[in-house]
């Protein structure tokens, strides 16, 4: 599918949505979002991939990030989704405690087959919404957007108590992952 989204500039960073199909609330478990959170972090230390922030919601994930030169960006999130979609769907088959199973497998897997690009199931919505972060005003405007975004539903009281987010990082904490941060 094209839209007029694109990303320009692999080592600029950009504004990315990660959506979960149906916009089903997956990440209100944490193995998922643990999930998550390895893959990313093995795209950061394997592929290539430049983080400078995180949030993972329940049903979609923001990220701002980069790549390091001579990677492009859009394959290493094509790499990231295709991952974590395979592992977030054997963990719904496999995870005992998860009383949303038989709902989740009928969801994804008729998702699977009224796409062209997947055969079986699917896991995330395959636009990406980049938007290059190429002024100060844009950056900032941003990456409050993403780290607010856990406060606006009503998650937590401030940004940096949430865990799977990088605003504790931007905070001067310790957070769950480390990020490459923005000037």
């Amino acid at each position: 599918m094209s839209t007029k989204y694109r990303v320009i500039d692999d080592q600029v960073p950009h504004f990315l949505t990660l959506t979960i199909v149906e916009w089903i609330d997956l990440f209100s478990r944490q193995i998922y979002k643990d999930i998550f959170m390895d893959s990313l972090r093995f795209c950061v230390e394997n592929k290539g991939l430049v983080l400078h922030a995180f949030v993972v919601m329940t049903n979609h994930v923001h990220l701002i990030a980069s790549s390091k030169e001579g990677i492009k960006l859009t394959n290493v999130i094509r790499d990231l989704k295709r991952f974590t979609a395979s592992e977030i769907y054997e963990a719904v088959r496999k995870e005992p405690g998860e009383s949303r199973r038989n709902w989740l497998i009928w969801l994804l897997d008729s998702q699977g087959e009224r796409s062209s690009s997947n055969v079986n199931y699917k896991v995330w919505l395959h636009e990406n919404h980049p938007v290059m972060l190429d002024t100060n005003g844009l950056i900032d405007q941003k990456l409050n957007y993403l780290h607010q975004n856990p406060v606006k539903a009503g998650i937590c009281f401030t940004a940096e108590d949430y865990v799977y987010s990088s605003a504790a990082n931007y905070a001067g904490e310790t957070g769950i992952m480390d990020v490459v941060f923005l000037d």
